[in-house]
């Protein structure tokens, strides 16, 4: 399953590659990416899973950029 997010205050690009690079080691993750530039996150993982997977995911956005908020596109 795949779906897009929106990251609102996403601080910059070095911190954009940090959420990507973290996300990419939670088990049950096909791919993922970040951008910066539009502030948007497509997260693609098994569908057994990916309502955990998600959690995961919002808790190292958090962990990285503290003020940023991971919204469904």
């Amino acid at each position: 399953m795949k779906k897009k997010y929106v990251l609102t205050d996403l601080c910059c690009a070095n911190c954009a590659l940090k959420i990507e690079e973290g996300i990419r080691k939670i088990p049950g993750v096909n791919d993922v990416s970040v951008s910066f530039i539009t502030s948007k996150m497509i997260l693609d993982a098994e569908d057994a899973s990916f309502d955990h997977v998600f959690e995961e995911a919002v808790k190292i956005v958090k962990k990285i950029e503290p003020d940023c908020e991971v919204l469904k596109k």
